[in-house]
């Protein structure tokens, strides 16, 4: 169903693509938007890697907007995420490691299970724990949590000259 990568030589192991699914939070989900355009929305995200075979992949927003009117109308979506690259002596431009993800998503309902992910994605970042329950507190009511499930990953390592 999900093609081959073509240039199997820059093709990155499994463990490979979960330690930048780790290591990462920031990526682009996209989702089939208004009319048929694809939309990307640079979003943070929660890697779950315990969670079924290719784990869980977990987001928060806004309960209204864009994103969530596409994912109500269809669930397919895909999210890159890309490290910072490195520079190899002697090559020109840097060389990053990027995955993809393609899965379908679905909006979580359960309450504790959504102020459970915002507490692991914001922890990922250098907020303080006080700070992030005052977060919580203050905007728990207009959080909405987004899980997507992948059907497949795959990633490559690719120089920018």
């Amino acid at each position: 169903m999900f093609r081959p990568l073509r240039r199997i030589k820059q093709q990155l192991s499994f463990a490979d693509c979960k330690t930048i699914l780790n290591t990462e939070v920031r990526g682009v989900l996209s989702v089939l938007g208004d009319d048929d355009y694809p939309y990307g929305v640079p979003i943070n995200f929660y890697y779950d890697e315990n969670d079924g075979e290719l784990g869980k992949i977990y987001f928060h927003g806004a309960k209204a907007g864009h994103k969530i009117d596409a994912i109500k109308k269809h669930d397919k979506v895909s999210f890159t995420v890309y490290d910072k690259g490195v520079q190899i002596e002697g090559k020109r431009g840097l060389d990053y490691k990027s995955v993809i993800v393609f899965g379908r998503i679905k909006i979580v309902k359960d309450r504790d299970k959504t102020l459970n992910v915002c507490r692991k994605l914001a922890s990922q970042f250098d907020f303080g724990q006080d700070y992030i329950e005052d977060e919580i507190k203050k905007f728990a009511k207009a959080v909405q949590v987004l899980e997507l499930t992948p059907e497949h990953i795959s990633g490559k390592t690719v120089n920018e000259s």
